[in-house]
């Protein structure tokens, strides 16, 4: 069986993320989203309700699991029996840290390859961060987000 963990902040998780989780769902037998917890990082949302979001957003594909994890992506990865990490791409700024972090990785964890996924091009410009502002302000972020996580950020935020 060939694992595959998709790792990130997801917060919140956008419908780039779910094309990406789409496309490696039909490349690998088992696909686990991984949701970490970064204590440096400012999130709006808990990972228990990032957790949550993405198994409701994900729900209807077999093969996919969502997990949480701390520490070491590297340590995290072969607990779960897995060999392939998945990291998508949306444009040459991403590739520089997606490299270094496939690097890293790749040393620390020498049976695990990373596996970089081109976002489809009606979400290049897509990022949480984006998401997060525009709801803020109380922009549209239909199409942007799964449902249930634009009425998370209605919620969370206030009117969207």
């Amino acid at each position: 069986m060939l694992i595959a963990v998709y790792p990130g902040s997801f917060d919140p998780v956008t419908n780039g993320h779910i094309d990406i989780i789409k496309r490696a769902s039909k490349i690998f037998d088992l696909v686990i989203i991984a949701v970490g917890k970064h204590a440096e990082k400012n999130v709006l949302f808990s990972t228990e309700e990032r957790v949550t979001m993405l198994r409701e957003a994900t729900g209807d594909i077999v093969n996919v699991e969502v997990d949480f994890f701390g520490g070491l992506l590297s340590d995290y990865v072969m607990a779960k029996g897995a060999k392939i990490i998945v990291r998508g791409l949306r444009a040459v700024t991403d590739f520089d840290y997606e490299l270094q972090m496939a690097l890293t990785l790749k040393k620390l964890a020498p049976t695990v390859e990373t596996v970089f996924m081109m976002t489809n091009n009606k979400y290049i410009y897509l990022s949480s961060s984006i998401v997060k502002e525009v709801a803020g302000y109380g922009g549209c972020i239909h199409g942007l987000v799964p449902e249930n996580v634009e009425k998370a950020l209605e919620c969370k935020l206030g009117a969207v």
